[in-house]
């Protein structure tokens, strides 16, 4: 990938994780940028230095880790990515090599609490256990994720939660899906062992 190839995933992506109309994969990555816009940038050499240092798989998996990793991709500045991008994204990558030790744990940890049932509960306005151990830091996005394609709860959360907090997690939990790619019988199945 050229330097301006990487800027343009990056404002991808960007866009995919901070809009709601945007889809990276429906438009296939295509942004209004302009060379010159690029060359106005004074971090475009950064943009150089990725653009040597890391494949197109990689340079995509790196800002989709930088992008899922923060609270509010909104937020995100590029500062932030450049300064600890990297580290960002080795956490990130160590974690999706070993997804179903992390499932397992996480899962295992939110079912000793309480009742595999009472966690996905939604009672009025207040957030249900899984948000909560979310938010908490104890359930990962990935695991929000895959247990929403095994059991599809997040169409009753958006339904009953009206709130800003969730809204938040519902779009990133849209937004990150798509680059998730699981073997769903196989995390079915550690649910299932799990749970009993």
């Amino acid at each position: 990938m050229t330097p301006f190839e990487v800027y343009k995933t990056y404002l991808a992506l960007k866009n995919h994780f901070t809009q709601a109309n945007y889809d990276y994969h429906k438009y296939c990555g295509k942004v209004r940028a302009t060379l010159n816009s690029f060359y106005k940038r004074k971090d475009r050499f950064w943009f150089e230095k990725l653009s040597r240092q890391k494949s197109e798989k990689q340079i995509i998996d790196f800002f989709v880790s930088n992008f899922v990793s923060s609270g509010d991709p909104q937020s995100l500045w590029i500062g932030d990515i450049i300064r600890d991008g990297e580290k960002t994204y080795n956490s990130w990558n160590k974690k999706n090599e070993s997804l179903t030790y992390f499932f397992k744990s996480e899962v295992e940890s939110v079912i000793d609490i309480k009742q595999f049932d009472e966690i996905f509960q939604v009672h009025g306005t207040s957030h249900p256990l899984l948000l909560k151990e979310h938010l908490q830091g104890n359930l990962s996005l990935e695991t929000m994720v895959i247990l929403d394609k095994i059991l599809g709860y997040k169409v009753d959360f958006d339904k009953k939660l009206k709130d800003p907090v969730w809204q938040l997690v519902s779009q990133n939990m849209n937004k990150y899906s798509s680059f998730l790619n699981i073997d769903v019988f196989k995390f079915r199945k550690i649910l299932k062992e799990s749970v009993v």
